[in-house]
């Protein structure tokens, strides 16, 4: 009787472990995932002030259909998510996003977005 309440108390101990560490990565990949999905909203956040600054006349502070001149502002440029930093060129814009999440070793949460005058394409890239 004392090695099978032996073994089933092992058997417990082992399954309550792997229980632990199953849901240790899940909350990291969640963690992950989360912080790549913020630092995604931020970029669509500054793609949208490009494209207001493209649109807008020269006249009222704008780039009058040209995105030369335009770059993040000071506080955008770094935030809780991570920090940003854009390529400007004169038909579009390219924002990297690396973000404060750890994924892999030291590879960060990382996200591209590129701003065209009328639309955008994001590329995740960790």
């Amino acid at each position: 009787m004392g090695q099978q309440q032996l073994l089933l108390i092992v058997l417990g101990i082992i399954i309550v472990g792997v229980a632990v560490v199953v849901g240790i990565n899940l909350f990291t990949a969640n963690a992950i995932e989360a912080k790549r999905n913020n630092v995604t909203n931020d970029l669509i956040h500054l793609a949208s002030e490009a494209q207001k600054f493209y649109k807008t006349p020269t006249a009222l502070g704008g780039g009058s259909n040209k995105f030369t001149g335009w770059d993040i502002p000071e506080l955008l440029k770094t935030n809780a998510n991570g920090n940003f930093v854009a390529t400007v060129s004169e038909n579009n814009v390219v924002i990297i996003g690396v973000g404060n999440e750890v994924v892999q070793g030291n590879d960060s949460v990382e996200v591209k977005i590129t701003v065209l005058p009328t639309e955008f394409n994001v590329e995740i890239i960790n």
